[in-house]
């Protein structure tokens, strides 16, 4: 890879190495530092004139100072004349903030239009958590998947994966199961959550619209609006898949939310006796993870159950409730976030799944002018 420079910031320095070490060169120098007043400086000490600049630079528990050593790395590429300049970005900053709730920013698009400010030409990023996503960007996005390396992970490391189904924990997902089941040849199902029900009976919250007694607060309309969306999603998506259930006879559990909330959980799908690969692109808050496997494996009879996500967040004590809950079999993720290595030492469940041959490849094709989306179906 002739006139080709690839810088590294402090987020993922790990994965960067494993990148270049798969391209067959280092890392070109660059030196980030912070000043006494927490300002950050990065000096890239090498020309960059007429070169093509990829930047690798993932998302990390330094959320907010990985968006900004960032744009400052592709502002001084820029300023020091680069031919073209790259941000790779494995998992996307702010991804989960990509719609509009009542009065918030859709941060996602902010970091996406921070990026072209700053001046990047190009942006390769893996598995966006929501395909709209690609939309808020003024340069040209590609969006890798995880999913050929995770197909090719479970044929290889899975006993009897044959007798496996992919599960979504909710409708949201089926997208993504699907593709997945596809992939490996296997059946699917999903987990419908119903926020509405106190029961599996009926309908027992009232409406915003019902009079309510003094200590009761009602229901906001956005409040209402989201459960409506989720409800018809949830309902568009059981139609799509066509699954053959008798969802008033299936098993349900009754789990608690963060805000005490009771809700019904209810497998549309079979998968007694079965491996279950529940599937999703983040784990971070690990609860509905937890929820879903032991409605799987305590309700529904499955054999065994692999949490299996792209980006493993992991945040707060969720390693630590996941060793403690006895229905999860394994931890499945990739190395597009950093976790750190007290993480990895305390959850003997955990799988990292390296992903920088994927990303090495993406940086190969995207410099020599080849087409990229040879990747999204085949595990380099």
């Amino acid at each position: 890879m002739r006139n080709t420079k690839i810088l590294a910031g402090s987020s993922h320095p790990e994965l960067a190495r494993q990148v270049v070490e798969k391209l067959g060169r280092p890392l070109d120098a660059c030196v980030s530092k912070k000043f006494s007043n927490k300002e950050t400086s990065v000096t890239i000490e090498t020309s960059v004139r007429e070169q093509d600049v990829f930047i690798i630079q993932s998302g990390s528990n330094d959320m907010n100072d990985n968006i900004i050593e960032l744009c400052i790395m592709i502002q001084a590429a820029r300023i020091g004349s680069a031919k073209r300049i790259t941000a790779v970005l494995p998992y996307f900053p702010y991804c989960k903030q990509s719609k509009r709730k009542g009065r918030t920013c859709i941060t996602a698009k902010l970091v996406a239009n921070m990026l072209a400010v700053a001046g990047v030409d190009h942006i390769i990023t893996m598995d966006l958590h929501a395909s709209q996503m690609q939309g808020f960007f003024q340069r040209p996005v590609d969006n890798l998947y995880a999913e050929p390396v995770i197909a090719k992970w479970i044929t290889q490391n899975v006993p009897h994966w044959e007798n496996g189904v992919v599960v979504s924990k909710n409708a949201g997902g089926a997208k993504r199961v699907t593709s997945l089941a596809d992939a490996l040849r296997l059946d699917f199902a999903l987990i419908h959550k119903d926020r509405s029900r106190s029961g599996p009976q009926g309908h027992n919250r009232p409406y915003s619209g019902m009079p309510m007694g003094n200590d009761e607060a009602p229901f906001s309309q956005q409040e209402v609006d989201e459960e409506e969306e989720e409800l018809s999603a949830s309902i568009a998506s059981l139609n799509d898949l066509s699954l053959n259930a008798d969802v008033r006879n299936a098993a349900v559990s009754i789990v608690s939310g963060n805000d005490g909330e009771e809700s019904t959980i209810t497998l549309v799908g079979d998968v007694k006796d079965k491996i279950v690969f529940l599937t999703d692109d983040i784990i971070d808050g690990c609860q509905t993870f937890l929820d879903a496997a032991e409605h799987l494996i305590k309700k529904c009879g499955a054999a065994k159950v692999y949490i299996i996500a792209t980006h493993g967040v992991l945040s707060g004590d969720s390693v630590q409730k996941i060793m403690d809950c006895e229905s999860v079999y394994k931890l499945v993720v990739t190395n597009t976030f950093p976790l750190p290595v007290a993480k990895k030492e305390q959850c003997e469940k955990l799988i990292e799944i390296d992903i920088s041959s994927t990303i090495a490849e993406a940086i190969r094709r995207t410099h020599n002018g080849e087409s990229v989306s040879y990747l999204f179906n085949h595990a380099d």
